[in-house]
């Protein structure tokens, strides 16, 4: 509800004409900051989220104010407000106050955003193709997991005097591994098909299960403030049950899934019961204590198998181009990069951590690189390199510490840039190592295999 003193002195037009004023002239914003970059970064082949951070930056706390979250405390331009202000006739001081009143509302759209993404992430999720090279890639996503996050959890915890649960937050945001963007550069050098590729695709998968899990107990544990061991064995317990039931969900209520939505006949009926799939599973992860993100992935892994499978990625994606635009653009805007200020020297610190993560981030990932435990020739610096860009995941990740207020400015900022960093020079060193070096003879896996990775899994 808006004060009452504000309620009193604006007529109730006035007020419906700024609301939506303030509204149109947010989303003009997002869209066309968002879009700018994007189209900036795809012409250099690098991932259209990071132009959406970095235009939530541009525009935001740590920008141009024309995108100012209330947590902030930052003030609104006075750009902004003039204008809302001259357009629907009312004081200046009480345009802030309703575009605070307001925010929830596009918060909520960004949160439709982020469910929509992690649902399409599952619903990407190849597990034939993860158990096509199965003992491999577990055993590169277990140490490529458990390395990196727990090198930074104690390095935040002892050196840096990081408190418990923002640590192992960061620490768990270094378990992600992008898949589009590793795909993207496999594929484009002719290397997905080869054993490497696929062994660093299916290992990326359960790195997303296994990181949204360890962010979902993190942030749930970050609500109740405390790091007691029973709460953590429920959490853990319960993470776990989860995603086993929707992997057995993912191949055995396939075919239900699949008879209900073929009884609905009115347009838009797949995606209507994947959005229904989607809203009842992070209902129950909800439900149980879990955060809704994991519900949200969960959902997509049982919709992978589902016959309609490209059909509902199709629906979707539009969605996810809207919204998670959206999500991503508030995540930036709502950073305080001042933190990071090299000429300040109380923001030194935040550099050095950002330094820190970004080491043991490259570390923890090629290092997993080794962990592939076969007779067979392996290229283990092309599995380790593979597994290091973060991306899009990464960016998730942190946007679920920032909406859950975790993660002080400084280590915001800091896992920012370990995520650009990761993501920047991961593509770029792969093209180094792999340029003009075509897959080695017998390394290559058969077209059969890559066409239904279940061929060879017996």
């Amino acid at each position: 509800m808006l004060l009452p003193t504000l309620l009193s002195e604006i007529s109730s037009h006035d007020l419906e004409v700024a609301e939506t004023l303030i509204g149109v002239l947010r989303f003009i914003l997002i869209f066309v900051a968002a879009r700018t970059l994007a189209e900036v970064l795809v012409r250099f082949e690098l991932p259209t989220i990071l132009g959406e951070l970095l235009a939530g930056v541009i525009i935001g706390a740590s920008g141009l104010h024309l995108l100012v979250p209330p947590e902030t405390q930052v003030q609104l331009s006075g750009v902004f407000t003039d204008a809302i202000a001259a357009l629907a006739h009312i004081p200046g001081e009480d345009v802030t106050a309703i575009y605070d009143e307001s925010f929830g509302a596009l918060r909520s759209v960004s949160n439709l955003g982020l469910y929509s993404l992690l649902f399409l992430t599952g619903l990407e999720s190849e597990l034939d193709e993860l158990m096509a090279v199965g003992v491999q890639a577990f055993s590169v996503a277990v140490v490529g997991v458990v390395l990196p996050f727990a090198l930074g959890t104690l390095g935040l915890m002892t050196i840096f005097h990081v408190d418990a649960i923002p640590a192992i937050f960061a620490g768990a945001s270094m378990t992600a591994t992008s898949i589009g963007i590793t795909a993207s550069v496999f594929g484009e050098l002719g290397y997905l098909r080869t054993r490497e590729g696929q062994i660093v695709i299916g290992a990326a998968v359960l790195d997303d299960i296994l990181g949204i899990v360890i962010l979902a107990i993190v942030v749930s544990l970050g609500a109740g403030g405390s790091l007691e061991i029973a709460p953590i064995i429920r959490l853990v317990v319960a993470a776990v049950l989860f995603v086993v039931v929707a992997l057995v969900l993912s191949r055995k209520a396939a075919p239900a899934f699949d008879w209900v939505v073929d009884q609905l006949k009115a347009p838009g009926s797949k995606l209507v019961g994947a959005y229904l799939l989607l809203g009842a599973t992070c209902f129950a992860a909800t439900a149980i204590g879990l955060e809704a993100a994991l519900g949200a992935f969960a959902a997509g892994l049982i919709a992978s198998a589902s016959k309609h499978r490209h059909e509902i990625q199709a629906a979707v994606m539009p969605i996810v181009g809207l919204f998670a635009t959206v999500f991503f653009v508030l995540v930036g805007a709502g950073m305080d990069l001042s933190v990071i200020n090299p000429s300040d020297p109380a923001a030194r610190s935040a550099l050095v951590i950002a330094g820190f993560l970004f080491l043991v981030a490259i570390i923890g990932k090629v290092a997993a690189g080794w962990a592939v435990f076969s007779k067979e020739k392996t290229n283990h610096l092309v599995v380790g390199l593979g597994m290091m860009p973060r991306g899009e995941v990464g960016l998730i990740f942190l946007g679920l510490g920032t909406a859950s207020g975790l993660l002080n400015p400084g280590l915001e900022a800091a896992i920012l840039l370990m995520v650009i960093g990761t993501t920047f020079l991961a593509p770029v060193l792969l093209r180094l190592v792999l340029k003009g070096k075509p897959p080695e003879d017998g390394n290559e896996v058969p077209e059969e295999l890559a066409a239904d990775p279940m061929a060879g899994a017996s």
